[in-house]
């Protein structure tokens, strides 16, 4: 009987029989251990890409493996459903954005669906969903209430392209991550979240990762940007004002020869007394550079403002001068200028003809100012300190900050480079924030029973971007909720990272219609065991979730400090070595693969071609070569398919077999190296490359025995039960990562159920004992040869083995063995003269 590998007609017949079956429903009451497996959820762009295919495949053979071991699995997916992606589809397509979203969220799950992921579609969420995005205005006024949400006017990153603030995270080379065009700054009233208040416990608690790449934790850690050090008071001569700077090298302060302040300091023209065209002409220039610019300096310029700041410690007057390079968002937008031990100041000194004074010595060099090419950044002695001579930096720095604080002048200070959160949207397609404004009362929280504030959909998207909130009298017109009087609704939309920073949690009980999340479920089931995406996602998504998830602990919510447990972030999808993108014309569409292959050789590739965390380069040669290998296993399996049917693969057999057939123990042996090879790769690395690469191994040498013991593929009746026990290895240890055909082929050869309900399969350790170990020569200590003895071989055994190979022979014929050195079951040394 011809069994022909249709595919198309498997894949689709399994994947209607598993969502009959529900076999991926998880129970929320199951006595086995939890495990709590989460890609990070897709934008609903209207098809999903190799990158999501990959990612999807990755978590699905984690989550599948996790079953077969023993676990409950939570395994969910939903939707990131706001955004400006909608509105500018909207705006190109003449079509309305919840309209194009729930079309691509429909299309999408069915591409979804054909991978055969085995997600529990029951929680599926889409974050558009009042049902959902009620209870993130929740958790807003709750925030509010404990200051962790606030309102000011501040200088903004604006796009006009996409007509909306970006976080600062969100701009890139100075350009929207969305749209790529140039961000320009702004000065806008919006809304905040406090997130620096939990600067600390984000920076300490990284060290509490140790499931993530140490790549992610570095950039996490530098985004907050921790520093030690003291701010130090410097008083305006003749002007009863100061200017603050914070430094981190309090040891160096006795070479302060002037002070740098930011154009958009609030002293600049203040202390420019004669000099406030200069200065307001440098500002007005600096103002219009953009953000890019100003962040890619190729030259330090700046204006003196004419005025000079006393040394807190030594009373000499020191020059002020407004500085390109000095930022305001950066300590206090101040710094004493050390030009021979600070690079910047160097150049800046330079330029302007500035005193350059050094006072560290880095042990036994003798810096000179005048001959001086660049600064001394490094520590040393001190010198022309004052009573701090002769000190080494490191003991300095805490001997000045105590002085500092002593005389008044300074007192010690932790800053951080991390900023508050501002999530005001301009846009449409987002979640309204549930704020009132009164003339009388002012800003007024929209009662919680009235949640949620729903976006109206009845909006007409305006062709340039705007929001057409601002404009629609039945969104904007209400009453003030505390005196009843006419007021204003906040037209601004929340920043769809909000979304993205707790939907983990609602997965877990998503058919909670009372309260946000029900506690005991959450803490049953959160932190996530292991969370998968891009390495793009270190800093913005995957920062703001954890800090969400520490404001939900302290509002009560919740009881885990940090989202996610264990990350892994996969590598790109490249194509000609470049990302794939349509302007580049590099695409593979993901149906035409599953049409033309396959969804079970699309899994395979995506997991063969490369490790996960490494990038994967498209090969339409390796697809076809994962398609012939699964082709192999298909004809292994059906051209054998009467004798694996008849054959009992119990323990007895098994053993008789090998002590019958000694040719058949290798088979034997191979077959559970290689379950725990797979166990291996899978458990602990998650590297599924060479997973795949041990069950080939394994294929070829079940096929190569069958080949060699019968002309027509098939072998003696008493070795079938070492071969079955084989077959069914590496069908269960391939059928997380190619599902369909696993259950079909094991159906055919005469099991009930389904392979992802099997148990994963163990190791028997005296499978693996071979009889004869694998001896290295060696001749005065450098090897001659590899040498296969019985494990329990003698030394003279042994030493007569050595001697008869060949290339010991040769380095050993005329020469006299003084002495022979063993080294017990790894190698035997012959020292000759």
């Amino acid at each position: 009987m011809e069994f022909k590998y249709a595919f198309e007609e498997i894949e689709r017949r399994w994947q209607e029989e598993w969502e009959i079956k529900r076999l991926f429903r998880t129970p929320d009451h199951d006595p086995r251990p939890r495990y709590y497996c989460l890609e990070m959820f897709p934008y609903p762009s209207g098809r999903i890409h190799m990158g999501h295919v990959r990612n999807y495949t990755i978590g699905d053979v984690i989550a599948r493996y996790k079953r077969m071991q023993g676990f409950n699995v939570l395994h969910p997916m939903g939707w990131d459903a706001f955004g400006l992606p909608a509105e500018n589809a909207a705006i190109k397509h003449g079509i309305h954005p919840a309209n194009w979203t729930y079309e691509n969220i429909d299309y999408m799950r069915r591409q979804l669906k054909r991978l055969g992921l085995s997600y529990d579609w029951s929680r599926e969420i889409a974050t558009c969903d009042p049902r959902y995005y009620r209870w993130e205005q929740l958790f807003f006024l709750e925030m509010f209430e404990r200051g962790l949400v606030y309102r000011k006017k501040s200088k903004v990153n604006w796009c006009d392209g996409c007509q909306t603030v970006l976080a600062n995270e969100q701009v890139e080379d100075g350009s929207c991550w969305r749209c790529g065009s140039q961000v320009v700054e702004k000065e806008l009233e919006g809304w905040f979240f406090k997130i620096t208040a939990y600067a600390e416990e984000l920076l300490k608690d990284c060290n509490k990762l140790a499931g993530w790449p140490e790549k992610v934790l570095t950039m996490q850690r530098n985004w907050i940007g921790r520093s030690e050090g003291v701010e130090i008071r410097f008083v305006i001569d003749g002007l009863d004002k100061e200017v603050v700077v914070f430094t981190t090298r309090p040891d160096t302060i006795f070479g302060v020869t002037f002070l740098s302040i930011s154009p958009e300091h609030p002293l600049a023209l203040e202390l420019a007394a004669g000099k406030e065209g200069h200065v307001s002409a440098f500002i007005e220039r600096w103002s219009r550079m953009p953000p890019k610019e100003r962040r890619e300096l190729k030259e330090k310029d700046g204006v003196f403002t004419g005025a000079f700041a006393l040394h807190p410690l030594t009373g000499e007057r020191v020059p002020v001068y407004v500085a390109n390079f000095v930022l305001m968002e950066y300590g206090t937008g101040a710094v004493m200028a050390v030009p021979a031990h600070d690079q910047r100041d160097f150049e800046f000194a330079g330029k302007y003809g500035l005193p350059i004074k050094v006072v560290i010595q880095p042990g036994s060099l003798s810096l000179k100012p005048d001959l001086m090419v660049e600064a001394w950044e490094g520590g040393g002695r001190l010198v022309n300190s004052g009573q701090f001579d002769g000190m080494e930096s490191d003991e300095a720095k805490g001997a000045i900050i105590r002085h500092l604080e002593k005389r008044g002048v300074g007192r010690r200070k932790v800053t951080y480079r991390l900023r508050d959160w501002g999530i005001s949207r301009q846009r449409y397609w987002g979640a309204p924030i549930p704020i009132v404004y009164c003339e009388r009362c002012g800003v007024v929280p929209v009662p919680t029973d009235e949640l949620p504030v729903r976006l109206p959909l009845d909006a007409q998207i305006n062709p340039q971007g705007r929001s057409p909130l601002a404009e629609m009298e039945s969104f904007y017109k209400t009453r003030c909720p505390r005196c009843s009087g006419e007021a204003r609704r906040e037209t601004d939309t929340m920043d769809t990272f909000v979304e993205s920073s707790w939907y983990f949690a609602r997965y877990v009980c998503p058919d909670e219609d009372k309260r946000p999340l029900d506690r005991e479920r959450v803490d049953r089931w959160l932190p996530v065991d292991q969370y998968i995406g891009g390495v793009e996602h270190a800093i913005l998504h995957l920062l703001y979730s954890r800090f969400f998830t520490k404001a939900l602990r302290d509002l009560g919510w919740l009881s885990a400090g940090e989202p996610f447990k264990n990350l892994l972030t996969q590598g790109m999808v490249l194509k000609e070595g470049s990302k794939m993108s349509k302007s580049k014309g590099n695409v593979v569409d993901p149906d035409e693969m599953i049409k033309a292959y396959g969804a079970d050789t699309v899994r395979l590739f995506v997991l063969f071609a490369a490790p996960p965390e490494k990038d994967l380069e498209w090969s339409d040669k390796g697809i076809e070569g994962s398609h012939r290998f699964l082709k192999r296993l298909w004809s292994l399996v059906t051209d054998n398919i009467e004798a694996l049917r008849r054959t009992k693969g119990d323990a007895a057999a098994i053993r008789m077999a090998v002590a019958d057939l000694p040719q058949l123990k290798k088979i034997r042996q191979k077959t559970h190296e290689t379950i725990a090879r797979v166990t291996e790769d899978i458990e602990r690395r998650f590297h599924f490359n060479t997973a795949i690469s041990a069950v080939m191994e394994l294929i070829n040498d079940v096929t190569a025995y069958l080949n060699r013991h019968e002309a027509d593929g098939t072998a003696d009746e008493q070795s079938w039960p070492v071969i079955k026990e084989a077959v069914e290895a590496a069908i269960i240890l391939l059928s997380p990562m190619t599902p369909h055909i696993s259950d079909e082929l094991w159906r055919m050869i005469g099991h009930e159920g389904y392979v992802c309900l099997e148990s994963w399969p163990r190791v028997d350790e005296a499978a693996l004992r071979s009889e004869t170990i694998s001896i290295v020569v060696q001749v005065n200590g450098r090897l001659r040869g590899n040498i296969e003895v019985h494990r329990n071989a003698g030394d003279k055994a042994i030493e007569a083995a050595a001697l008869s190979d060949p290339g010991v022979m040769r380095h050993i014929e005329g020469k006299d063995i003084k002495k022979v050195i063993h080294v017990r079951g790894r190698l035997v040394n012959f020292i000759v003269g």
